[in-house]
């Protein structure tokens, strides 16, 4: 609840901080008349959209576990983060018609040295802005803050493109130089949309998390406790800043009720200490079977009934199967 009320408490400046920038640019453009600076502040309109979105996906996915959403409301993030990655591309496709026309009716520009202080002002405020949200968000798993962050930081790069554009018409006075840089950099623009749109609709699809699950296999490498015989099915699924991830632990035969949820509670130990207490884990545990014997690591098992042969390194592939390891299973 903590990390919720802090990522909407950023998000909500996040949201004033774009109508600021916005102000900026428009102000910029009012003093030069220039396409690109127009086109970066109609892309500042998409920030200021964004940032409202993500106030509100925020506010939902905050509210806590009820009948009708056993697993929480954090999914709502990835609509929200659906919806700021379309605007971005779509603002981009228009921005490129935009300046097509433009180059067949070139605008005069005017006061360009104005305009580039301000857009200038812009691009650190905006880098600074990204950074954080990024940081922070990445921290939470707050998947609005991460999109927020990486679209700040991307109309940084844009900036600066379309500041190097503007001296170089400064000095030269070709205007066709507007259209084109604000062309090469709306491209830059969609395909960062489209980077957003593909992560979001990843997490609706619940896509497998390669990357932090490998993460996670590599800590049980590191520090696999004796009795952990195997572990399988393993999956994890992202519902906003809640981390959901299912098991199966494979314990000795043997154990009592109370010994094989000590092992559980030391396997989920150590995976929260690692990756953070929004980590929610269901561990199913298995008694071990015959077969079980030759990948078997623990030594004072007093009903071993076949030698350990071989032991099992634990990988992407044979950790998320639904299958148990044999003898003959790498």
């Amino acid at each position: 609840m903590q990390k919720a009320a802090q990522n909407l408490s950023i998000q909500k400046r996040i949201a004033v901080l774009s109508i600021i920038l916005f102000l900026i640019k428009i102000t910029a453009w009012f003093l030069t008349n220039s396409f690109v600076i127009l086109t970066d502040a109609l892309e500042s309109i998409v920030n200021v959209v964004a940032g409202l979105l993500g106030i509100y996906s925020l506010h939902v996915s905050a509210k806590p576990k009820d009948e009708d959403h056993p697993y929480g409301h954090g999914k709502v993030e990835f609509i929200s983060a659906a919806v700021e990655g379309t605007l971005i591309f779509v603002a981009g496709i228009l921005i490129i018609y935009g300046a097509t026309k433009n180059i067949f009716k070139p605008n005069e520009v005017d006061k360009l040295d104005y305009g580039i202080l301000l857009i200038a002002f812009t691009a650190i405020v905006n880098y600074a802005a990204g950074y954080f949200c990024e940081s922070v968000g990445r921290k939470n798993n707050s998947l609005p803050l991460i999109a927020s962050g990486v679209h700040f930081k991307s109309d940084t790069y844009t900036t600066i493109g379309i500041i190097a554009g503007l001296i170089l018409l400064y000095f030269t006075k070709i205007i066709w130089i507007d259209s084109v840089v604000a062309i090469l950099f709306a491209c830059l623009i969609s395909y960062t949309g489209y980077k957003i749109i593909r992560s979001s609709i990843a997490g609706i699809m619940d896509e497998a998390d390669t990357s932090l699950l490998t993460q996670m296999i590599k800590t049980l490498n590191e520090s696999r406790g004796q009795n952990w015989i195997d572990i399988h099915n393993m999956r994890i699924i992202k519902y906003g800043a809640l981390l959901h991830l299912d098991a199966h632990l494979t314990v000795p035969w043997y154990f009592n009720v109370n010994e094989a949820h000590k092992e559980v509670d030391d396997l989920t130990y150590l995976l929260r200490k690692n990756y953070g207490d929004s980590l929610e884990i269901f561990v199913h545990s298995d008694a071990c079977l015959d077969f079980s014997c030759a990948i078997c690591i623990k030594t004072d098992c007093e009903s071993r009934k076949h030698q350990n042969t071989k032991k099992i390194h634990w990988t992407f592939k044979n950790i998320s199967v639904n299958e148990k390891h044999n003898i003959g299973t790498n």
